[in-house]
């Protein structure tokens, strides 16, 4: 369970060294899920100007951790969870994890790939 992490305490949330701080913070029981937000986005949720961080392989995929808004968005709406913000995006990210394990990012994992198989295919 993830402590209560709050993305006005790492305010500007536009730089990349704040939302480092903010993703290791939330994901410090998940490791794993820090380093994915890292190889995804480079610690981003937003561009310089303020607008969502988008793919460059695919736009629909979003925010610091690139949940694509085709496949994720209508479900994370229906849990509450709003992807277009740090918080709602690190928390559907959780809930992927907890669901399929690494599987979603497996993309990036040439980045991240020192990891156990049971990390990957975790169920």
């Amino acid at each position: 369970m993830p402590v209560e992490v709050k993305s006005e305490n790492y305010q500007p949330i536009t730089d990349p060294g704040n939302v480092k701080k903010f993703v290791n913070h939330y994901f410090a029981d998940i490791p794993l899920l820090a380093k994915i937000a890292s190889c995804e986005s480079h610690n981003r949720q937003y561009e310089k100007d303020g607008t969502i961080l988008r793919g460059e392989q695919n736009h629909y995929d979003v925010g610091v951790m690139q949940i694509n808004e085709l496949y994720h968005k209508a479900i994370a709406e229906r849990m509450g969870l709003d992807i277009y913000t740090i918080e709602g995006n690190v928390a559907y990210a959780r809930y992927l994890y907890e669901k399929h394990g690494a599987q979603p990012w497996i993309s990036s994992s040439p980045c991240w790939a020192k990891v156990t198989e049971s990390e990957i295919a975790k169920a």
